[in-house]
């Protein structure tokens, strides 16, 4: 089963309550908050506050994506805001797992990402530990890059980690995905899908939302 996530940073905040019931109403599964603090990544994005006030606008589980320095310090804010799966950097992490069992904790899914220069096999002593696995698939930090065709080598190998060590494991990528590479990040192993731009840009998000899940839904060869 493919799951949608459309992300928030590049939906229309002056009309966001629109944007998220768009969305919403044409399928998406999670809605997607990237949290940037200037310093992990060259942005500024929300805090636990902007969450908490966006929790009531929608019943989607919040994929909350926390691209910052010393994320153990935050993750209790941002489980109470509303957070439902929690997604920390493998490189911002001195302790890895002990963030991690700090996430589960507090009764959040905890995800582990890796930026597109982070073997997938820096993972194997957490694997066990995580809900999910997020594979950038662009440096992070801004939305409407360019897709890095390494991924697809990065997803097939993350895929078989997956698979061999814990099948509940989600494995989600994020950056660059339209309707040109949806087919090949499905069948590289992705089943999350993180889309901004290519949903939020378009003149009609909620028909492009479906268009996009028809493509990764088609049988391999026909998409």
């Amino acid at each position: 089963m493919i799951k949608i996530a459309p992300s928030l940073l590049s939906a229309d905040f002056s009309q966001i309550a629109a944007q998220i019931a768009l969305v919403e109403s044409a399928g998406a599964d999670y809605l997607h908050l990237d949290v940037m603090d200037g310093r992990f990544v060259p942005n500024i994005t929300w805090g636990p506050k902007v969450i908490g006030d966006l929790r009531h606008l929608s019943k989607l589980p919040f994929d909350a994506h926390l691209m910052i320095e010393e994320p153990d310090r935050y993750v209790a804010d941002f489980r109470k805001a509303g957070a439902d799966i929690i997604t920390v950097h493998f490189e911002a992490c001195v302790h890895l797992q002990r963030v991690v069992a700090l996430v589960r904790s507090l009764g959040a899914k905890a995800g582990v990402s890796i930026n597109p220069s982070t073997p997938v096999e820096m993972l194997q002593d957490v694997i066990g530990d995580i809900d999910l696995v997020l594979v950038m698939s662009v440096n992070p930090g801004f939305s409407g890059q360019t897709f890095l065709p390494n991924t697809l080598k990065k997803l097939r190998a993350a895929r078989a980690l997956i698979d061999m060590r814990n099948p509940a494991c989600e494995l989600e990528v994020d950056g660059g995905v339209g309707r040109k590479n949806i087919g090949a990040v499905v069948a590289a192993g992705a089943r999350v899908i993180v889309m901004g731009s290519s949903i939020f840009g378009a003149a009609d998000p909620a028909g492009e939302l479906r268009a996009l899940r028809k493509l990764a839904e088609a049988p391999a060869g026909t998409r």
